[in-house]
């Protein structure tokens, strides 16, 4: 069969392919691989607890049952969730948006396929969305149709002690002329766990405006939801910007839920064109958050049951790399957020993805590193040197796991 160029493009081999593949692996197939791999939230019993409370409630009542079940829901989203975010972002936040700056999506990662190519790609007046802080999120690599529309730019890197780092915009380095139609970025970063500072934040803001470019920032593992962030860091939605959240961090990766914060204009752009490629988005994640809203727990769940779980986590997986890397060539970048940790080999004398298939062979998953290095004119061997490891999984497994990551490096000389 002959494919099409869309069909080559979204039907070939991608990195986030792989990932998927290598978690549905690890999650169905393999219970005895030692999984540090993907973006898979942990288990956390009392979240669960919670929701399995509000799945009772609404299989209880029979025309909630039915609005779960039987409906299609309206082009923008369920209207009672998107009426309750609203009041959320503005009470909560102070964002100045109504029902008609939001709309949701079957899952974030389908959101960002739309909003992309509205804005990027054959036919615009600028092609390319520029990712002012490389390495970035892997998602985003394939979901352009035209292809080289991502413009990169390599991060500065600021040494921190023996063995922390952390990426910084390179501002001087940030090259905005009539090719760039949008400005993206993770906060928290994925990969990294970086969360760029307010000052950063702001400066990307005033490049938009004055470009009349939009800044899409997604918030898959930040505020206002799940709210997984270990320092300071404020949010402020404005028009110009497009916030893209998640309900998949949270705890509710099989909802695939997204919604969009944006302009009035976009919103009911982005609502048809997601009416075409999704008919209507799913029920089940919408109804169970708007469940939370109503209840006023969503701020609670996130500041008393969410980040304190990965608060003790983080120190967990900071204090074992302390124990087992001792004596290494590495360095990690300093986590300030979501559930991974970045690690930086400079002696590593193979590259990330070579490494990636020493540890699958000893049943280990990681994110080789290079993957999330795209769109950049030249790479360098930092982009070689990293990997992403989850810190999800129970102590035993993370334990063991990085003993055999350290004994794959000693191995390749990494000291």
């Amino acid at each position: 069969m002959e494919l099409s160029d869309f069909g080559q493009r979204f039907c070939g081999e991608s990195g986030i392919s792989s990932l998927m593949e290598d978690l549905g692996e690890a999650l169905n197939n393999n219970p005895e691989i030692l999984f540090l791999g993907g973006g898979n939230p942990a288990r956390i019993p009392a979240f669960e607890a919670l929701l399995a409370e509000h799945l009772k409630s609404i299989s209880a009542d029979e025309n909630a049952l039915h609005k779960l079940l039987g409906v299609y829901q309206s082009p923008q989203g369920n209207e009672l969730f998107i009426s309750q975010l609203a009041d959320f972002f503005r009470q909560r936040y102070d964002w100045p948006v109504s029902e008609k700056n939001i709309a949701i999506s079957n899952g974030s990662q389908s959101a960002f396929f739309i909003l992309f190519n509205m804005l990027a790609g054959e036919g615009a007046v600028n092609k390319k969305v520029l990712l002012p802080l490389m390495p970035e999120y892997l998602g985003y690599r394939e979901q352009i149709i035209s292809p080289d529309a991502f413009a990169g730019t390599a991060a500065k890197i600021q040494l921190i002690g023996d063995t922390q780092f952390k990426y910084h915009i390179d501002f001087d380095a940030l090259a905005i002329n009539h090719n760039i139609s949008a400005i993206a970025v993770s906060r928290p970063t994925n990969p990294s766990g970086n969360v760029i500072t307010d000052h950063e934040l702001q400066e990307l803001n005033r490049l938009s405006i004055n470009n009349n470019i939009p800044l899409l920032v997604d918030c898959a593992y930040g505020q206002p939801f799940p709210g997984v962030i270990y320092t300071e860091a404020k949010l402020q939605w404005q028009p110009n910007n497009i916030f893209v959240l998640s309900l998949s961090k949270l705890g509710l990766p099989g909802a695939r839920t997204g919604i969009v914060v944006a302009s009035e204009e976009l919103i009911q752009q982005f609502s048809r064109a997601n009416t075409v490629m999704s008919l209507a988005c799913g029920n089940l994640g919408p109804q169970l958050a708007s469940s939370l809203l109503q209840a006023n727990s969503m701020n609670d769940i996130c500041s008393t049951i969410i980040l304190p779980y990965y608060q003790q986590k983080r120190q967990l997986m900071l204090g074992l790399l302390a124990q087992h890397f001792k004596g290494l060539a590495y360095r990690v970048h300093v986590s300030e957020g979501a559930f991974f940790v970045w690690l930086w080999f400079p002696e590593l004398a193979v590259n990330s993805q070579q490494l990636y298939e020493r540890l699958k062979k000893r049943n280990v998953l990681i994110m080789a590193g290079e993957h999330f290095f795209y769109g950049l004119e030249k790479s360098d061997v930092h982009s070689q040197q990293c990997i992403r490891l989850n810190f999800c999984q129970d102590e035993a497994v993370l334990d063991q796991a990085l003993a055999i990551i350290v004994d794959e490096l000693k191995k390749l000389h990494c000291l």
